[in-house]
């Protein structure tokens, strides 16, 4: 099946359990945007914007290569969360006992996480940069280097010393005179 026969029956899915839902419960769900641009691990997740409509992304790759159980397992597993945001409010715990009762409403297992097999050259790598302290060397995450290099210190949990950025040798300039 072509990508996009995949996601016309994919926000299918999404607007029959919404419908499901609005029916079991009495209540008015707002239609979410759906997108299919959801990279790396994740199979779906839905984001809450204040003032605005709910947005479901799910992971075109993962459909791809797992079409049927994705449909049985992560569609139900995101339009739950928003079922449950909307008769439960935002308090409520994400895999907590509110989402896990609609997960049952629609007849899917209650899974936290997916065990879709994932192409390793699909997902994103991060990135470590070297560091010395007194007393030993650390690997900072790009993200902490690049607070590092905006001003945050950091310091060794095990002398207490500031951390500082180890020049590499493609850092260091090559000007002779």
């Amino acid at each position: 099946m072509g990508e996009e026969a995949l996601s016309q029956w994919a926000m299918e899915k999404t607007a029959q359990l919404i419908d499901a839902a609005e029916t079991r419960y009495q209540i008015e769900i707002a239609r979410p945007k759906v997108h299919f641009d959801l990279k790396g691990k994740a199979a779906g997740m839905v984001i809450f914007k204040p003032g605005h409509p709910a947005t479901i992304r799910y992971n075109l790759e993962i459909l791809r290569e797992n079409d049927q159980a994705f449909m049985r397992e992560t569609v139900p597993h995101e339009v739950a969360h928003l079922v449950a945001r909307q008769l439960y409010g935002s308090r409520i715990k994400p895999h907590g006992k509110e989402w896990r009762s609609i997960m049952q409403a629609f007849g899917a297992m209650a899974k936290r996480c997916h065990n879709f097999p994932i192409n390793p050259l699909n997902t994103r790598k991060m990135r470590y940069y070297p560091y010395r302290c007194s007393c030993k060397d650390h690997q900072l995450s790009a993200i902490r280097h690049n607070r590092s290099q905006a001003g945050v210190v950091y310091l060794c949990r095990t002398c207490g010393s500031a951390l500082a950025a180890i020049e590499t040798p493609a850092e260091t300039s090559s000007l002779s005179v």
